[in-house]
């Protein structure tokens, strides 16, 4: 008789579990900066009797700094409280990454980045960054203006001294102020109704139209006949800007261009 073969029953695969890696606190010697201007030569922060918001409790809860505690938190301490003095010296404080205690209340502190921050060097390279590739966008685009736009920039920078400038002046200053202070000029550079506004400055300039020494009220130089009226609270010269984008307003404007010298 022939022996029957028993069929190989094949175990279940077990996936193998890989336990997820825990990240080990970092701890770091950190640098503080006081943001009060001028610094003192010694500046002592508050080390007791502050308050901060706790989330998950739904309360105020007090902290203060003792170098013996090895909790912020009052309602946590045990034992002797030995308050120690913050000081700042020549405006910065250096903490090293062994005095945690005194990292955390400072990162708890109601004063931090109102009268000292935190020196952090990769956000401030960071924001370099993000500023010397805006003084670049602003300093090419200011090299592409016409110069009428220039002019319109420059004269809602600096006013109406832009009149007597030449076009080499017109152009360094507009090359300047892009470099000086590049998301303004961006801003400006790219306001639909700057050429607009422009319009109406030169034109109160040559008296073709006037405002009223209250600044409420556009006229025409000549007849003193009202133009607009200006809303409270607005700039003058962006509500004439908006009225002669209107119906009515689209035929002063071009009236007015006509005029200009």
């Amino acid at each position: 008789m022939e022996k029957t073969k028993k069929a190989k029953v094949e175990k279940p695969k077990v996936e193998e579990v890989v336990a997820p890696k825990v990240k080990k606190p970092q701890f770091v010697d950190k640098l503080y900066e006081l943001t009060i201007g001028e610094s003192p030569i010694v500046y002592i922060l508050k080390s007791r009797g502050c308050l901060w918001f706790d989330p998950s409790k739904g309360y105020e809860r007090e902290i203060k700094y003792c170098e013996n505690q090895k909790t912020i938190f009052v309602d946590e301490m045990k034992g002797p409280e030995k308050l120690s003095h913050i000081m700042f010296r020549d405006g910065k404080l250096y903490v090293p990454k062994e005095k945690q205690t005194l990292q955390k209340y400072l990162a708890y502190h109601p004063d931090l980045n109102k009268k000292f921050k935190e020196h952090n060097p990769v956000q401030i390279a960071e924001n370099d960054i993000d500023y010397l590739e805006m003084e670049i966008k602003a300093l090419n685009l200011a090299q592409t203006l016409e110069l009428d736009h220039i002019e319109a920039i420059l004269r809602a920078e600096i006013g109406n001294g832009v009149s007597k400038m030449t076009s080499k002046e017109l152009k360094r200053d507009c090359l300047l102020f892009a470099r000086r202070n590049p998301y303004l000029f961006l801003e400006l550079a790219n306001d639909e109704n700057l050429n607009i506004r422009n319009v109406g400055i030169k034109a109160t300039e040559q008296g073709i139209i006037k405002l009223s020494n209250d600044q409420r009220t556009f006229m025409w130089g000549s007849t003193d006949r009202k133009l607009i009226t200006v809303p409270f609270d607005e700039n003058p010269y962006s509500a004439l800007a908006a009225y002669f984008k209107t119906d009515d307003g689209i035929e002063v404007f071009q009236n007015i261009e006509k005029k200009l010298k």
